[in-house]
């Protein structure tokens, strides 16, 4: 099949980039926008936009019927939002038009972190010991598996729903703060156990699947700077590792991902640790960080997505080929009190100079006079630098950061150049990078 007219139901630079990759696929694009979000600048782009309400983003049939509306023939629900809602998956389905993601019953499968530990771990991945959060043997159990613990939302993700706790006097306590936010932010309160791993880094594969049992992985990447379980800097490769044991850990991905017929662009997760990698989740979505993977593989991944949803092949293996090294640093629009405590800064941007140059790549729906509204996500930018290899990834990252200047609004790109040029990051050591304190040196 062919997909002519695309409905982009997301907002901010994520829809511009997937706006971008359908301009240079010759498929016509509906840009999805809220009244707060009139600015928009990938609405001038589009070929048409439609406007789904006051404020919110997170309305399937409110998305379903602006695609039918305007003669989309599929949707692409980029990240966040609606991009990992197997009820939208389906309506968008059941609606006759192409969801560009995998199928309703494995976003179902994966997005219960229970579930999908259970299930890869049966297809050959470690997991991390845990319990489900309920009954009177939970306490029990974690004075067993020893302290520190997480407490982990069974559904979302992005930090939400999560607790460290480490003693047992404050289990019951944390359980019922991450149910109460979780159940907030993604509809449901159930949360497990998971034991805690200090000092581990976050590990993660970028797989493909076309959905009939054959998959293919871009690599690793490496996502260990993090604030509040947010991240913050990502770089691809992983550095610091192995390449054979990050070969074979992509190896075991690629066959999860064909067990399970995955159709589309996924994340495996993992904490590694003591020279093991443990399974965490996967996110069954286009990842934020996905241009570090882009720039080392030379492969458009959005388009790839199109292309596959539409039935088309992916590229074999060995015609995936890896050169140099890839960071990617998100700019947010926040403030930092002195307390430490990390607040949205919206308002109007009355400057911009992004960086350029060799191996600068900037994705950001910014511009001069863009208001950024206090509604949603904060983040504005993201500045990707490519370099032969890590040191000099890093240099032209530094560089880069040094030149942008924006105005109007608070941001944490001071913060981020003291992290780029601390000795712990210089020597690859991201687990040991406490971010808050980073920009107090």
């Amino acid at each position: 099949m062919q997909i002519q007219r695309v409905l982009i139901a997301n907002r901010g630079e994520i829809a511009l980039r997937v706006l971008r990759a359908c301009r240079e696929l010759g498929i016509e694009v509906v840009a999805a926008f809220t009244k707060a979000d009139r600015e928009l600048r990938h609405l001038d782009l589009a070929d048409d936009a439609v406007c789904i309400g006051e404020t919110s983003y997170l309305d399937p049939a409110a998305m379903v019927a602006a695609a039918s509306s305007r003669g989309c023939d599929a949707i692409h629900p980029g990240y966040g939002l609606l991009s990992e809602n197997p009820a939208f998956a389906q309506m968008v389905r059941d609606a006759g038009l192409v969801f560009i993601g995998p199928s309703a019953e494995t976003m179902t499968l994966m997005g219960d972190k229970r579930a999908a530990r259970d299930k890869v771990e049966s297809l050959g991945l470690e997991v991390i010991p845990g319990i489900a959060a309920a009954g009177s043997d939970v306490e029990a159990w974690a004075n067993d598996a020893g302290f520190p613990m997480l407490v982990k939302a069974a559904h979302g993700g992005g930090g939400r729903g999560m607790r460290l706790v480490t003693r047992v006097e404050s289990l019951a306590s944390a359980i019922e703060a991450a149910r109460s936010e979780s159940a907030a932010s993604f509809g449901s309160d159930e949360v497990y156990l998971e034991r805690y791993l200090d000092r581990s880094r976050h590990v993660e594969v970028q797989v493909f699947g076309d959905g009939r049992g054959h998959a293919v992985h871009f690599g690793t990447r490496d996502c260990s700077v993090q604030r509040s379980y947010q991240k913050l800097i990502e770089e691809a490769p992983a550095p610091a590792i192995a390449s054979e044991a990050l070969d074979a850990l992509a190896a075991r991905c690629v066959e999860v991902a064909a067990a399970l017929s995955y159709s589309g662009a996924g994340t495996f997760e993992f904490l590694y640790a003591d020279d093991r990698f443990f399974f965490i989740e996967m996110n069954t979505r286009l990842q934020v960080e996905h241009p570090v993977t882009e720039m080392v593989t030379g492969h458009d991944l959005v388009q790839l997505q199109l292309r596959v949803a539409a039935g088309g092949a992916l590229p074999r293996q060995e015609e995936i080929l890896f050169t140099g090294h890839a960071i990617e640093c998100r700019v947010n629009a926040e403030s930092t009190t002195e307390g430490g405590e990390t607040r949205p800064s919206p308002g109007r941007i009355t400057e911009l100079v992004l960086p350029g140059g060799p191996g600068v790549r900037v994705d950001s729906h910014l511009y001069a006079g863009y208001t950024v509204p206090h509604q949603y996500d904060s983040l504005i930018a993201k500045i990707v630098a490519f370099g032969r290899d890590r040191a000099a990834a890093r240099a032209v990252m530094e560089r880069a950061l040094v030149e942008t200047v924006i105005r109007g609004v608070e941001t944490n790109r001071e913060r981020l150049i003291a992290v780029v040029r601390s000795r712990e990051f210089a020597e690859a050591d991201p687990a040991a990078i406490d971010y808050q304190q980073m920009a107090l040196r």
